[in-house]
């Protein structure tokens, strides 16, 4: 009778315990998967407001089972540590420069080349050819998977100096992302490039460790550049564009019909910041004229054409890094 009380104990027990871990189980299951989107501009750049919108559409779809957390302005990872936690999978998505792919793929450097891209319409149009798509993948054996391309805009020329022709460039310190292109683009007209994070530019240029910058209107207002710069170069000489990643053994191990909704959400999210990109630009550019703080100079075409001339050379020089083939796909894109 006692052997029989004892054994009823322990079924009754072990009946408990795989009742708690079968709760625990669920309970567990029950939990929102977390995606945390670190990324380094304000919220009111076209960056910014991809991440909010994709937090808004994923929380309104998928209420429960996926919870998104937005850390803008380098509030979690500076863009130097960035790339690292999202590969340690602390973080799962970011959406760094282009500028910043350089250790994983050398065909991205075709997005620093100078004056490849006539406008934003041509960097849009090679970014949907199959080319373009093909470099989402790219990286795919570094767990890095991108998931779409978002637009912050073409480039302008900051310093303290008016800048209208290549030989006003010389001897001046540029910030640069950390990029081989940028650094060749800079040295090309004579002048000293100089890396640094983003969240460190403002007080670079407040304080002379550079003279000057290039940046899309939205991250000079923004970021306040303009009431560090005295003159701004509408130059339009590159594109600050931006891929959105994410780790590829966290993306592959989502649920399948969990996945195939947050694809569908960053088509919807890609296609609203790449339309909206231009016109958050042009207010920018407007808000820094009604500022005062900086004078906007637009370039003759011939001034254009010196900076083209003194600037297409390093095309060759990352050519067959590159490779041919993708920086004539970016020239077709053009035409």
């Amino acid at each position: 009778m006692i052997s029989f009380i004892r054994k009823a104990a322990k079924t009754s027990q072990a009946m408990l315990c795989a009742a708690s871990i079968l709760f625990a189980v669920s309970a567990h299951a029950a939990d929102p998967i977390v995606i945390k989107f670190s990324h380094v501009v304000a919220d009111s750049t076209p960056k910014g407001q991809g991440a909010l919108l994709f937090k808004k559409l994923v929380e309104e779809r998928l209420p429960g089972k996926v919870e998104v957390q937005v850390y803008p302005n380098s509030s979690l990872y500076g863009d130097g540590k960035e790339m690292e936690a999202l590969l340690l999978g602390d973080v799962q998505l970011i959406a760094p420069s282009l500028a910043k792919f350089g250790q994983y793929t050398k065909k991205l450097q075709v997005f620093d080349l100078p004056f490849l891209f006539k406008d934003i319409n041509a960097v849009d149009k090679f970014q949907q050819s199959d080319t373009g798509k093909s470099l989402l993948k790219s990286m795919e054996n570094n767990n890095i998977t991108g998931l779409g391309y978002w637009h912050n805009g073409m480039k302008q020329l900051s310093a303290n100096k008016p800048l209208h022709v290549p030989r006003d460039a010389r001897g001046l310190k540029f910030r640069v992302q950390a990029s081989d292109v940028l650094d060749e683009q800079f040295k090309a007209v004579r002048a000293n490039p100089r890396k640094m994070s983003f969240a460190e530019v403002y007080q670079g240029l407040q304080t002379g460790v550079v003279n000057g910058a290039e940046n899309p209107w939205s991250n000079i207002y923004s970021q306040k550049f303009n009431e560090v710069q005295k003159y701004i170069t509408e130059s339009n000489h590159g594109v600050l564009d931006y891929m959105l990643i994410t780790n590829t053994e966290f993306w592959n191990g989502l649920p399948d019909d969990i996945r195939s909704q947050l694809e569908q959400i960053l088509e919807e999210v890609t296609a609203h910041v790449n339309s909206e990109a231009g016109a958050l630009n042009q207010k920018a550019k407007q808000a820094v004229i009604d500022s005062g703080t900086s004078e906007i100079i637009s370039l003759s075409d011939d001034e254009r054409a010196q900076w083209v001339d003194a600037m297409k050379p390093v095309w060759a020089k990352f050519e067959d890094e590159i490779g041919s083939d993708v920086i004539n796909a970016a020239l077709d894109a053009g035409k």
